[in-house]
């Protein structure tokens, strides 16, 4: 009987090792990476009227071409647009620069473009550039 019991025990063990090794460890990565979803828009309005969208209130209804990054299991975006003769709402003011660096990336989010951020509009670091305005806001434990 306690022989048997051992080889009960030492099933289990093997079992939850088994499925620890296959599947645990990838979850725990996937969780701690997240989940991300790209948006796209042709203006600013489009984007806000969009039930799914986590467009932020400040970006110009008329802002074209939005491109947005979405941590969908947290408060991380990444956000570019052109402005098309747009500018930035007055509770935009200046503000240092955010810096840590995102985690979401995006192959038009320019390396380094964090640290050019000037701007701070409700929670989010600007960087209004030549060509186009970049935007980033941090992960946040708040969840704002």
């Amino acid at each position: 009987m306690q022989n048997m019991r051992k080889m009960a025990v030492a099933g289990a063990v093997v079992a939850v090792t088994a499925v620890s090794g296959c599947g645990l460890s990838q979850a725990i990565t996937e969780q701690g990476n997240g989940h991300m979803k790209a948006v796209s828009y042709e203006s600013g309005l489009e984007g806000k009227n969009d039930d799914d969208a986590k467009l932020p209130a400040w970006v110009p209804d008329g802002a074209q071409q939005v491109e947005e990054v979405i941590r969908t299991t947290g408060t991380e975006r990444i956000l570019k647009y052109r402005p098309a003769g747009t500018t930035l709402p007055s509770l935009c003011t200046s503000g240092d620069a955010e810096a840590a660096p995102p985690t979401l990336t995006a192959d038009w989010w320019p390396a380094g473009e964090h640290k050019r951020t000037d701007k701070v509009c409700d929670g989010w670091h600007v960087a209004v550039e030549q060509d186009a305005v970049y935007a980033y806001r941090a992960e946040s434990l708040l969840g704002n």
